[in-house]
């Protein structure tokens, strides 16, 4: 990145705090058509106005696609009614109304609800007006494909081909695209090897981006390589979500040589510019590390280059911050988002209080978790593991005890990663009758205890000088590997009992 200036300070100067301090509360509401300004020019009014009327929330557009896919599902339950009001109850085959039946697919296909899009689609071709649409057999496979179907995406990939249906090289990137994501690697490269030597059906940089993001989710950057390869051999340059998604998973597997070349092959390429996802992912590689000086000077630089910060930039800063205790510059962050009235996030609730939780500032956390509660955010596991993690460190037992009053009330979905933050929290303390507790509650909860949840109440039982628990422990877990046929399993389910009775 040496082909930009870096400028002064990415941040207002920070200020002179320690995790233990008492600053005032962010208000996280945000004052009517008010924006922030540009950091590194707050002063020059005409730039930030033309800046903000250009920028684009994404953040705002992964809601509103949450929401909308809530939506959709509401509607496609009320839509499945009318079909069946219309049906009767002798349920006849009377011809459907086609704009019924198409609005009805359109909506299970947005609210991912890939057995009831089939049916309908079913419903569909039974009728007189049916004519195959190979758009529509596109959308059914892409859905398929992120629904975990690659066999049911095969059979409708084939018999689109059987329906008389044109394929081209959308309908091979979808069901290329449902293969990769499922880890089907073997047909999905097989697929691009006939897309490539087709004339009508050749790979574009969609295609190839799609299976690039699936062999980074699996670590294999051999095969990235490769792709990339074939992309240059061909003349198809990678576009700007083809880079971010390279710089993201560089980031996470601590290749950072990797990112910078990536960075600088798109300033050489000059039609790919950076965007926030660039910044964001750039940040959070190096910030993640623990690498904060090289993180404030990319700040800088993408600042510098003109692309404006969102609230995941700041969330990317925050997380950065509060994890290598750097609780001055954290304070700094949040007093810039409370002065340009950026709204907080769940992500940044759930950032800041796990931060003043790991620096011990219970007061703080609390009044945090309140706000964000006022503010009607609703928490969620993360939010909840925070809390009980830092209420363990302080060895506040009665404090847990009001986190799981509040869950019994709440509408939160528990998770194992819950629990075995309760374990451990218990096992810190010495509450060890609160720990065998924590078991019945996820037998209650639907949950089952994995080998983090008995290695932690091991340590916790060994530490304690409860030598003769943590022994029978360690032979439950070496029981429950031998369960494998019917008697063994009830067997097992004995054993179960029979040690949360002696423990």
């Amino acid at each position: 990145m040496t082909s930009l200036t870096v400028p002064s300070n990415p941040l207002p100067p920070p200020v002179n705090r320690r995790p233990d301090a008492k600053p005032e509360i962010v208000r996280t509401h945000r004052k009517p058509n008010s924006r922030p300004e540009t950091v590194a020019d707050q002063t020059n009014e005409q730039t930030v106005n033309e800046r903000v009327s250009t920028r684009i929330d994404k953040s705002k557009v992964k809601g509103r696609e949450r929401v909308n896919r809530k939506i959709s599902s509401r509607k496609a339950v009320v839509t499945n009614a009318v079909i069946e009001e219309k049906r009767g109850p002798s349920k006849s085959k009377e011809p459907l109304p086609r704009t019924l039946l198409e609005d009805l697919l359109h909506e299970h296909i947005a609210a991912l609800r890939w057995e009831s899009a089939l049916n309908v689609f079913e419903q569909q071709r039974e009728q007189h007006w049916y004519r195959p649409d190979s758009d529509i057999y596109i959308k059914l496979i892409v859905m398929l494909g992120k629904c975990k179907q690659p066999e049911k995406a095969h059979s409708l990939f084939q018999a689109m081909i059987d329906e008389g249906c044109g394929v081209n090289h959308e309908s091979y990137t979808a069901i290329l695209s449902a293969y990769s994501r499922n880890g089907l690697f073997d047909k999905a490269f097989s697929l691009l090897e006939e897309m490539n030597n087709s004339t009508d059906c050749k790979p574009d940089v969609h295609t190839y981006s799609i299976l690039i993001k699936s062999c980074l989710q699996v670590l294999a950057f051999d095969k990235v390589d490769s792709l990339l390869s074939v992309m240059a051999s061909q003349g198809i340059k990678p576009n700007t979500i083809t880079y971010n998604t390279l710089i993201d998973a560089y980031g996470k597997a601590r290749k950072f040589a990797k990112i910078e070349a990536m960075l600088a092959e798109m300033l050489r390429e000059g039609q790919c510019e950076h965007d926030v996802w660039t910044m964001n992912s750039t940040l959070r590689a190096f910030g993640s590390s623990g690498q904060i000086e090289t993180m404030e000077k990319c700040y800088d630089k993408f600042q510098l280059a003109g692309i404006q910060p969102t609230i995941e930039t700041f969330n990317v800063l925050l997380d950065s911050y509060g994890k290598t205790g750097n609780y001055e510059k954290l304070f700094a962050v949040i007093e810039y988002m409370q002065k340009y009235y950026f709204s907080w996030t769940l992500v940044t609730y759930n950032i800041v209080i796990d931060a003043f939780g790991r620096a011990g500032n219970l007061k703080q956390m609390e009044l945090l978790f309140r706000s964000m509660r006022s503010d009607r955010v609703k928490p969620n596991c993360v939010t909840l593991c925070s809390l009980v993690r830092a209420y363990g460190k302080a060895r506040k037992a009665e404090k847990i005890l009001g986190i799981l009053h509040f869950i019994e009330n709440a509408d939160v979905t528990l998770d194992i990663v819950f629990f075995n933050c309760l374990v451990e929290a218990y096992g810190k303390m010495g509450c060890f009758e609160e720990m065998k507790g924590v078991l019945e509650m996820m037998e209650r909860k639907g949950c089952k205890p994995d080998g983090i949840t008995y290695r932690t109440m091991i340590k916790a039982y060994t530490k304690g000088g409860m030598t003769s628990h943590a022994k029978e422990l360690k032979g439950f877990i070496a029981s429950v590997h031998k369960s494998s046929t019917g008697l063994e399993r009830q067997n097992h389910r004995h054993r179960v009992s029979r040690f949360e009775h002696n423990v």
